[in-house]
């Protein structure tokens, strides 16, 4: 299982950060996907960034995504 951090996208709509539906940033490690949704199948918690300055949504599991609604989906196994 990987460690996924989720964080509203502020900057959602400029060019390379998605259109202005992509309100979901999903860090994977050094990935980051844009996505307009996402479902949690697993327990989350939340932190604080290394910034200090930034919450994230956290959780532990294995991704998939949908990618005819944009969803990422966080499972268990």
């Amino acid at each position: 299982m990987n460690k996924y951090r989720i964080r509203f996208n502020k900057s959602r709509g400029q060019e390379g950060r998605g259109t202005v539906d992509h309100v979901w940033r999903i860090f994977e490690g050094d990935k980051e996907y844009l996505v307009k949704h996402f479902k949690l199948n697993v327990s989350s918690f939340s932190e604080i960034d290394a910034s200090g300055v930034d919450w994230n949504l956290c959780c532990n599991g294995v991704l998939a995504f949908d990618r005819e609604t944009s969803t990422a989906i966080i499972n268990e196994k």
